[in-house]
């Protein structure tokens, strides 16, 4: 097994991080370092698919117990807010850009579809956002129903939708026209703007929008 203590003392992560800095660090070893145990040499899978991770997928690999999986879940979580732009409470939206920004470093590592709401007041500023549901969009997951209980709650004038695509491809399906029509609808009738809905793929998005397919 190739412990860290069995490394040549200048190769050791501690050591290679204090005198070069962490970026000159490997993602094995970086991993190592966190991890502080184990075979170093097993954690070079790609960080992207340790992101995805779930506490029993941690567990599988040697060294790490379910404290060290929460540990490692943080982390990840942490660099994926740090990485998105905040979209905060009464910051004005302005272009369908700043929600991919935003979405999309939390929304690159799920498996599966999760649809949100950003609520807006009159004048296009952020209320808040809501998670409506996680699995395959369907219209009986997505129901205007369920969509606009909250959004009514906060007597929001505008609605922003987004949802991921984990294939990594944005382009929208038939069911995501049919549902987005299904809802701009259902806004009209309850006088609720719908500005948009965004699809978040791998590095790029699709607005509905911006492509003239809002309805």
């Amino acid at each position: 097994m190739n412990r860290i203590k069995d490394w040549p003392e200048a190769e050791r992560p501690r050591e290679k991080l204090l005198s070069r800095g962490a970026s000159s660090l490997s993602d094995a070893e970086l991993l190592a370092l966190i991890i502080r145990n184990g075979d170093a040499s097993t954690k070079a899978s790609a960080l992207k698919e340790m992101g995805r991770a779930s506490t029993a997928e941690f567990c599988i690999q040697a060294g790490i117990g379910p404290a060290k999986a929460a540990e490692l879940q943080a982390l990840f979580e942490v660099g994926r807010r740090l990485q998105a732009t905040n979209l905060e409470r009464g910051h004005r939206y302005t272009n369908s850009r700043e929600i991919f920004e935003h979405f999309h470093s939390r929304f690159c590592d799920y498996r599966r579809e999760v649809f949100v709401t950003l609520m807006l007041d009159a004048k296009n500023r952020i209320i808040r956002e809501e998670q409506v549901s996680e699995g395959s969009l369907t219209s009986s997951i997505v129901h205007p129903r369920e969509v606009f209980s909250p959004i009514l709650r906060e007597s929001a004038a505008a609605v922003i939708f987004v949802h991921n695509h984990p294939s990594g491809d944005p382009n929208p399906s038939q069911e995501d026209l049919e549902i987005t029509r299904r809802l701009k609808e259902a806004g009209d009738l309850m006088g609720v703007r719908v500005l948009d809905h965004v699809i978040i793929g791998a590095g790029d998005y699709v607005s509905l929008a911006d492509r003239g397919l809002l309805g």
